[in-house]
């Protein structure tokens, strides 16, 4: 039988570890083999055929099967673009708007939020995922679509066929922030550099007026805090004057309840104006009671602001589809509520409206699912964090979308009503995306697309504050 090393691991029932240990490798490089990043030389190829009980012939061959069209990955660790890709611009710039680069840009879900304003024109990206970077270049017209790895891009390169930014936004993969260095230590093409060092090179040489870095909450605890504050250190070196707030989307009119850690920072020295919260749910912020925590005011003064949008509000527009059914058309029997005819964005046209075709084992499982795992009987689920096989709240924003939000199993993505998960459409709905947002790739690549972003609506608030501060 002709299989490559993962799929024959897979038949084998061999965990990644055992089959790393049992030919001497480590399981990265175990990783980057079973991706098809890396050709193995044959006398591993041989060892690990012994280990997977075939013929070594065949596997050769499976292997240079599966290496022609390799598993990218999702980020900077087990992504190795071939060289570099550039997607032209298809629109002309407007020289009266202030120029935003994107750097790790994903879909652009962010810099989208800043070109929602229009004093902004988002005018490049960069990435190293192709259908990020499909999906990012046909949402922003103006901008020139970078593949590459940002470590090897070249300022002059964007500083030639771009304008010069005024903002320069980017939030940098996790990989790597144990080792930020002091920026003085920092050099071009030094293989050593991490994401966020490149992060400050690209700001160093371009010199945008404002700067705009965003993260996940963990990273204000991360090492202790020594990370956030090697960060900021970073940016402070290169003339910067700093603030930094921990974000609640569902307070600003998102139906979920997705938290951000925000670094907006000044060459001028300007203060930058947090916006105070539009909206009131209850939410414990992951980063605890802390000063830097933007939420609304409770009691009396909670009265005075808008309610949360749930998810109901978001989604009830979308007509009702069994668990591998579509449809392309919205209901003509519900009207929609404010939120549902922002995000339409005045499209008549339904795309992505596609459940997920579950087994009949999961059908039984959502039918009995409830606010948690628990509310399942006794046995039905082996294994899962409290909140896996769960139902949302219509009546509440949701839980923080992940880029499994289509499989039951994931973090509370059933839908309050319907026996089945969510659909991509509804997830975009929970995320912020216009109905007329073009998503490219299969549907597994949009899913994570959806999953992985930053809500725009985040990116519209930090972008009035700039024009307020400015």
């Amino acid at each position: 039988m002709v299989l490559d090393i993962r799929a024959a691991r897979q038949v084998r029932k061999m965990r990644q570890r055992d089959l790393a240990s049992a030919v001497g490798i480590s399981v990265h490089e175990l990783m980057k083999l079973e991706r098809g990043l890396v050709t193995p030389p044959k006398k591993l190829l041989q060892q690990i055929s012994i280990c997977l009980e075939m013929d070594v012939e065949q596997l050769i061959i499976g292997q240079d099967r599966f290496c022609q069209n390799p598993l990218t990955g999702e980020g900077y660790v087990t992504s190795q673009p071939k060289g570099s890709t550039t997607i032209p611009r298809r629109e002309g710039l407007d020289v009266g708007k202030k120029a935003v680069l994107d750097l790790f840009c994903g879909v652009g879900g962010f810099s989208f939020g800043f070109e929602m304003n229009e004093a902004f024109q988002v005018v490049a990206g960069v990435d190293l995922l192709t259908d990020r970077l499909q999906t990012f270049s046909n949402n922003h017209h103006s901008a020139n679509a970078y593949g590459q790895d940002i470590r090897a891009i070249s300022t002059d390169l964007l500083d030639n066929e771009n304008p010069r930014p005024f903002v320069i936004v980017g939030g940098a993969p996790c990989q790597g922030f144990s080792s930020i260095r002091p920026f003085r230590n920092v050099e071009r093409n030094d293989p050593r550099n991490n994401l966020v060092e490149e992060f400050c090179r690209i700001v160093h040489e371009l010199q945008p007026e404002w700067i705009v870095f965003e993260n996940v909450v963990g990273m204000l605890t991360h090492e202790k805090g020594r990370t956030l504050r090697s960060v900021i250190g970073s940016f402070e070196e290169l003339g910067y004057r700093t603030s930094y707030r921990v974000l609640n989307a569902a307070y600003y009119g998102l139906p979920q309840r997705r938290e951000r850690l925000i670094i907006v920072g000044n060459k001028r020295g300007k203060s930058f104006k947090w916006f105070e919260p539009t909206h009131w749910c209850e939410y414990r912020s992951m980063a605890g009671h802390q000063k830097f925590v933007l939420k609304p005011l409770g009691g009396l003064f909670s009265q005075e602001l808008k309610p949360a949008v749930t998810v109901n509000e978001a989604i009830h527009d979308l007509p009702p589809v069994g668990a591998g059914e579509s449809a392309t058309t919205y209901r003509d029997d519900a009207e929609p509520t404010p939120y549902e005819t922002f995000i339409r964005n005045q499209t008549c046209q339904l795309t992505m409206h596609e459940a997920t075709a579950h087994s009949n084992r999961m059908l039984e499982i959502i039918r009995q699912a409830g606010t948690n795992i628990y509310a399942l009987p006794d046995g039905m689920v082996s294994s899962g964090f409290s909140s896996c096989y769960s139902r949302l709240n219509g009546e509440e924003p949701s839980v923080t979308l992940t880029v499994n939000f289509v499989h039951p199993a994931s973090n509370r993505c059933i839908h309050p009503t319907q026996d089945r998960a969510l659909t991509p459409r509804e997830g975009a709905r929970l995320q912020g995306f216009f109905d007329t947002f073009k998503f490219v790739g299969t549907r597994s690549q949009i899913v994570k697309q959806i999953g992985n972003a930053v809500p725009p609506l985040l990116g519209n608030v930090i972008a009035q504050g700039i024009l307020e501060s400015d």
